[in-house]
């Protein structure tokens, strides 16, 4: 079974991005993330939401 979601690190790794910017994104609204506890998760299908939406801006 794939992931269904990942941390922050993981995220920002499937991205190459730093996690600075992953937290840029998710603090603009652009990336949706959920939050269980205190851990930040980043459900799969919001990468592709947001590489769609960014792609439509570019």
């Amino acid at each position: 079974m794939s992931d269904l979601v990942l941390t922050v690190d993981e995220a920002a790794a499937r991205l190459r991005v730093s996690r600075w910017t992953l937290y840029n994104l998710i603090r603009s609204g652009q990336l949706r993330t959920v939050k269980i506890g205190r851990r930040r998760l980043v459900p799969v299908a919001a990468l592709s939401e947001c590489l769609d939406a960014l792609a439509e801006v570019a």
